[in-house]
């Protein structure tokens, strides 16, 4: 079968496409034929050997997959052969097939094909858990989404819209904000034309967000810690901006405000059920009309890439699939 391989730390034009061969799945197991699979930052920090995750070479990216149960491991009942699934792997991705934890997988619904289930659990089940069991988001509260119109960014929106947060989102062009404002945003800010933390005080007649989702760090988390209000919960998604930042806990302290981490891939590991309780909610959520997911380009196995290093330069907005068929 055809791998996406990565063979030392780099930037994705490191990449190689090669044939490779997979073992039969291990108890608990099943093998999936990838027929998509999707393209998240991480990703491209994995290859870099700057997440927290480091597989040992030579292996494939790729931690979001959509595809068919081709073989079953010992022990694994709750999934048949020929059914479609959709979930997630800890790497191994970007390839034909993968041998993936059967216990991280769910049916497809009917409904859904193969490139949007792809685009589904990471970006959707990260919004998901960080807001409802992370930050314990309320109906009424102000939630400050940062990377607005981002994969992750675009499915707090939509999602903390629905759990009846008034949504203020944050993007660096208007396009990028018209988007988000189709996707439920109350009140958008142009962080390139405006100052954070002076429009959210403006917003929110100077009480701050109860919540802020924050997938970017750098500056825009220094931001947080000033914008934020009393009681409020920063949510630490990642860092796109590439700058860690850090924080003068006095400042929490005088707010009374929590900074929260959240792992969304170490579910997989630590807390299956929850992670599937989630994804279970989102795909009825979905089958119901009430969640639309956004993908603003695919590509063939050839070119992830290109797919990589499109996301990077933040070219695309939502989320980015790669096909394998």
């Amino acid at each position: 079968m055809k791998a996406v391989i990565c063979r030392q730390w780099g930037e994705p034009s490191t990449l190689t496409l090669e044939d490779i061969t997979l073992p039969a799945p291990q108890p608990g197991e099943v093998r999936v034929k990838i027929h998509a699979c999707g393209v998240n930052f991480a990703d491209t920090l994995m290859i870099a050997g700057l997440y927290q995750v480091k597989p040992p070479f030579p292996f494939s990216p790729g931690m979001e997959i959509a595809g068919e149960v081709t073989a079953l491991g010992e022990g694994v009942t709750h999934l048949t052969v020929g059914q479609r699934v959709m979930g997630v792997v800890e790497y191994g991705g970007f390839a034909e097939e993968v041998n993936a934890n059967a216990l991280t997988l769910l049916p497809t619904p009917d409904n859904m094909d193969d490139v949007t289930a792809a685009a589904f659990p990471i970006a959707y089940g990260t919004s998901h858990v960080a807001l409802k069991y992370r930050a314990n988001l309320k109906v009424g509260e102000t939630l400050l989404v940062y990377g607005a119109a981002g994969g992750v960014g675009l499915t707090a929106v939509e999602i903390g819209k629905r759990m009846g947060a008034t949504v203020i989102a944050c993007a660096s062009t208007e396009e990028k904000l018209a988007l988000t404002r189709q996707y439920g945003a109350d009140h958008t800010i142009n962080y390139t034309q405006e100052s954070i933390r002076e429009r959210v005080k403006e917003l929110t007649n100077g009480n701050g967000a109860d919540v802020i989702y924050d997938p970017v760090g750098g500056d825009a988390f220094d931001d947080a810690l000033r914008c934020v209000a009393w009681g409020g919960r920063i949510l630490v998604i990642g860092f796109a901006s590439g700058k860690i930042p850090t924080a003068p806990v006095n400042m929490t302290l005088v707010k009374n405000s929590s900074i929260v981490g959240v792992y969304w891939g170490a579910y997989a590991r630590k807390d299956p059920n929850t992670l599937i309780e989630s994804l279970t909610t989102l795909v009825k959520w979905y089958s119901e009309g009430k969640l639309h997911p956004h993908i603003s380009a695919t590509y063939p196995l050839e070119q992830t890439a290109q797919a990589f290093a499109d996301l990077m330069q933040r070219r695309s907005t939502g989320k980015v699939v790669v096909k394998m068929t």
